[in-house]
């Protein structure tokens, strides 16, 4: 029964990660660039979230919507201004862009909000209790569980029905071609930010809920590792994020659970280079050839 309580801690671990991961991927799927301020983005969504709580008194549904809308303008102004410019540059330069906007966000939020962890209301309170008490499985855990498997079947109706979710795949496959057929690059890849930046809201209202401390740096571990889930499963692959994930956030419980709590992350990155020696491209990832 103790294995059984491990894995539904992992699996909601690991929702939250690949909700992450989601908005990793699809950045990296249509834009071709990796977002390292995706985390601070989380840590963001987590306090505006908190703070509609507390001083507008606002119930959870209400306070994570209004973070959405947040962290949505911020992903956008952050594309706009920090990663427009740099279309057609190096992507070394890209990257050092995106850990600047990532120090930014943190020290940013330093200065506002402080130093001093918050204590996070969780989004629903509550246990269900299953074999006559011996297992008990959080609502929080539930409610990660089914909104990661709603995010990810929505994500990949979109981009595979809607016209908008076409004109994403027309962008990553080739921008130059996409324009040529009278596709607005720069709209499509400000509206990608714009859907990952609320992913990272959700996720991080559910991250704080499942780790109720929230500082400026509560976004930065579970990024790397949700970058780490995305590559796990195949980078640019919407169900290669969600099954990464998944995988990353078990692998992590029963590590802390039967290995060591202090190695658990090593244990998560060891079995990460493992994978890719066999597979590069990821669990779900294709591999792609370059022409020449």
């Amino acid at each position: 029964m103790k294995f059984l309580a491990y894995l539904v801690s992992g699996i909601s671990l690991g929702s939250i990660y690949a909700i992450i991961a989601l908005g990793y991927t699809m950045v990296y799927g249509i834009a071709k660039m990796l977002n390292f301020a995706h985390g601070d983005v989380i840590m963001v969504g987590g306090y505006v979230s908190y703070l509609a709580a507390m001083n507008l008194g606002l119930p959870s549904l209400p306070a994570i919507l209004v973070a959405m809308a947040v962290c949505t303008v911020l992903g956008i102004t952050i594309e706009a201004l920090a990663y427009r410019p740099l279309r057609s540059a190096p992507s070394l330069a890209v990257l050092i862009t995106a850990i600047g906007v990532s120090y930014l966000l943190q020290n940013s939020a330093l200065l506002i909000w402080g130093a001093n962890p918050k204590a996070y209301t969780p989004v629903v309170n509550g246990t269900l209790q299953l074999f006559d008490g011996q297992l008990s499985i959080s609502y929080v855990s539930i409610l990660t569980v089914v909104c990661c498997i709603v995010i990810m079947v929505a994500l990949t109706l979109f981009t595979g029905k809607t016209r908008m979710g076409k004109a994403m795949r027309a962008c990553s496959e080739d921008k130059g071609a996409a324009q040529l057929m009278g596709i607005n690059v720069n709209r499509t890849i400000s509206l990608t930010f714009a859907i990952g930046s609320a992913l990272a809201a959700i996720a991080g209202a559910l991250l704080c809920s499942f780790s109720p401390a929230l500082m400026p740096t509560t976004g930065s571990m579970p990024g790397i590792k949700a970058f780490t889930a995305a590559v796990f499963g195949g980078i640019g692959s919407i169900p290669g994020a969600f099954l990464g994930g998944i995988l990353l956030g078990v692998i992590e419980a029963l590590a802390r659970a039967y290995i060591s709590t202090q190695l658990s992350n090593s244990i998560v990155f060891a079995v990460l280079i493992i994978i890719l020696l066999v597979r590069p491209a990821g669990l779900l990832g294709k591999h792609t050839q370059e022409k020449v």
